[in-house]
């Protein structure tokens, strides 16, 4: 038993492993596909906003087989590394949905700030770092946290082009008559949400002090 349990955990270290990584780099990423949708300039106003239409539009899981197989049958250079093309295609469709947020809480706020920072001899950056951006950080903490919480139950879907994430673990045991390990698997899932739970909870009690 305890042999099964340490697979498991193996696992589910692929889990995290994808959660981390697609945190670390949607979450700036979401941010330049935010200010490519907000350019004045509307070629690449509209092409980032046709582009996360068209990534919010469609399955991540076909979003999956295309990073990996698309490569290869468009250009004849396979993707040969399927974490790769998980990471890929996990970091694209999330960044997608975080610039979407990030827009409506940039564009909650209202102009008389912007208005009030131009007053003070302020650039348009110290405005948006030193003004703006806290109050956009207090807004959107709910939604992202909720996207956050999708995230790690997303990352199941990684099985789907064979990376031996924690389900596809817990199934081989299944195939061999053991039921146990697949309900395992909702223990993993339902505890680390849990954590994650108390620690969004706290980010939003820590920002309290910033009322706007």
């Amino acid at each position: 038993m305890l042999d099964i349990v340490k697979v498991l955990f193996g696992g589910f270290g692929e889990n995290l492993r994808i959660f981390v990584l697609t945190l670390a780099m949607a979450i700036p990423l979401g941010l330049v596909i935010t200010f490519g949708s907000m350019t004045k300039f509307r070629p690449i106003r509209w092409l980032t906003r046709t582009f996360v239409w068209v990534i919010r539009g469609t399955p991540l899981m076909l979003q999956l087989f295309v990073v990996l197989y698309a490569p290869g049958l468009l250009f004849g250079m396979p993707m040969r590394n399927r974490m790769v093309a998980t990471l890929v295609a996990f970091v694209i469709n999330y960044a997608a949905y975080f610039s979407e947020i990030y827009r409506g809480g940039i564009e909650s706020i209202p102009l008389g700030q912007y208005e009030a920072g131009a007053v003070l001899g302020m650039t348009r950056a110290q405005i948006f770092f030193r003004v703006v951006l806290l109050q956009v950080v207090k807004r959107i903490t709910p939604s992202m946290g909720n996207e956050v919480i999708t995230l790690v139950k997303d990352t199941a879907l990684s099985r789907v082009i064979g990376v031996a994430e924690i389900i596809m673990v817990a199934e081989r045991y299944t195939k061999q008559g053991l039921i146990g390990p697949l309900f395992s698997t909702g223990l993993y899932f339902l505890i680390f949400n849990g954590l994650l739970t108390l620690l969004l909870g706290w980010i939003e009690r820590r920002m309290d002090y910033f009322r706007c």
